[in-house]
């Protein structure tokens, strides 16, 4: 079947807008068997990359009437959604189980694990866009103030993997974890970005690989500051040279390859909230630990080192670090705006530090900082050498290494940044990063002229 806006099939589904009746079971129906007939008709249009313009436009009409109708469900049943899936905030979920447990109890409402999986065969201008949807579910879950709250206390669990590996890390002093190497040198956790080939730019695999890091760098009870820095390149531009971090990987962007959930909002969600806020522990952790009482919280100062430059998520990073010391010859920018999307929580952090003009260009003009420029002294503490860099490192962990330091971040960190902030932030950015995945400038950047022309003809 050839869909268009002429069939009778179309149009009895799109002037049949069901009501909502506030009862969440019912509700559960309704949005049910809404989406299952405008699934069905979105099916009957073919694969993306072959649809007409006509095509595209109703493609899109769809879809916006699913979502209307899972916003109006979210803002009346998000509470008892969460509460539901997670046995009445009894249990921890990570966001993909929250995401695809979902899915199982409210079809329709977000896209099944097997949806997302087929979409990640496409490239990002071919996908259906359904990772908007798992945008709106967490928009309103983030922005409830308990399922938030609770939420984002579940994400500072220490990761299952991170568990598993505590012990061998305990033994051996350093680890390999993929994409990222974790040494102990003292009291200090010396973490190294090490996806070279693409100068240290972020993709699923290296945001995995860092909460891994992180949580180990915690979890060490001999272990009082972390200290992360990025690897020598084997990128032909920057090859034998260290370089901090140049960004999300457009190039796994446009392929298709960066998912919403385990990227972009884990990444914020997951080993920078940890960073900056620690770990939470509602019991106890390992095998190591068996023999000590349950810690609740577990914080550590942060020195982040910046060779070469800090891109994108990479300048983001610096944003939550305690210190900072960078080579003379390095510089910071934030290109997202360029690139079409929202540079992390950077929006909400960044004014902090720049004020709101200067953030303005950084954020809006794409203005770079360089480490000699006087600015960059309100992001930087410290610049040095290349050659003087070891030495600065050592010094800021000896100033950095005492208790009263965790104590004093802590509650720098809550003044600068409640919990309340924190989470008003999230929720908008869930929706706003999930919308721009999928945007039109965003899409045109990966596509040659005539299927840019396609795109536009639709819009």
């Amino acid at each position: 079947m050839s869909l268009n806006f002429d069939m009778p099939e179309f149009k009895e589904w799109v002037e049949s807008w069901p009501l909502l009746t506030g009862v969440a079971e019912t509700d559960v129906t309704v949005l049910g068997c809404y989406w299952a007939t405008g699934s069905a008709l979105l099916k009957a249009l073919g694969p993306k990359p072959g649809r007409s313009s006509e095509q595209l436009k109703i493609a899109t009409l769809i879809q916006d009437s699913c979502r209307s109708l899972r916003r109006q469900f979210m803002a009346l049943h998000a509470d008892w959604l969460y509460k539901s899936l997670t046995k009445g905030l009894t249990l921890r979920k990570r966001l993909d189980e929250l995401a695809f447990e979902a899915a199982e109890l409210c079809p329709g409402l977000v896209p099944s694990s097997s949806q997302i999986a087929e979409e990640r065969t496409h490239l990002q201008a071919d996908k259906e866009g359904f990772e908007i949807d798992q945008g709106l579910f967490f928009h309103a879950l983030l922005g409830s103030p308990q399922a938030g709250t609770h939420l984002i206390e579940s994400a500072q669990q220490p990761t299952d993997r991170a568990l598993s590996l505590i012990e061998s890390f305990q033994a051996n002093g350093q680890l390999d974890v993929g994409t990222v190497h974790i040494q102990r040198r003292g009291s200090a956790a010396h973490l190294t970005m090490n996806n070279g080939h693409c100068m240290n730019a972020e993709d699923n695999q290296l945001v995995d690989d860092m909460e891994t890091a992180v949580d180990l760098a915690l979890l060490h009870r001999g272990i009082h500051v972390g200290v992360l820095r990025g690897g020598t390149m084997t990128h032909p531009r920057h090859v034998g040279r260290r370089v901090f971090s140049a960004g999300i990987n457009l190039k796994a962007l446009h392929a298709g390859q960066i998912s919403f959930v385990d990227f972009l909002l884990r990444r914020e969600i997951g080993y920078m909230n940890k960073i900056f806020r620690g770990l939470r522990l509602d019991q106890e952790a390992g095998e190591g630990f068996k023999k000590q009482p349950s810690i609740k919280r577990i914080e550590k100062p942060w020195i982040a080192v910046v060779e070469s430059f800090a891109i994108g998520g990479g300048a983001q990073m610096l944003l939550i670090f305690d210190r900072v010391i960078a080579a003379s010859d390095s510089y910071f920018s934030l290109p997202a705006a360029h690139e079409g999307i929202v540079p992390g929580f950077s929006n909400l952090r960044l004014t902090r530090f720049l004020g709101g003009r200067k953030s303005r260009q950084v954020i809006l003009g794409g203005r770079q900082i360089w480490a000699h420029e006087a600015d960059a002294q309100l992001l930087i503490d410290e610049v040095v050498s290349a050659n003087d860099l070891d030495v600065a490192i050592e010094r800021s962990i000896q100033d950095l290494d005492s208790p009263a330091v965790v104590a004093n971040r802590h509650m720098l960190n809550l003044a600068e940044e409640p919990l309340s902030l924190f989470l008003q932030y999230a929720a908008e950015f869930a929706l706003v990063q999930s919308e721009r995945l999928y945007s039109e400038d965003v899409v045109l950047k990966s596509l040659n002229s005539s299927q840019r022309s396609t795109i536009r003809a639709s819009c």
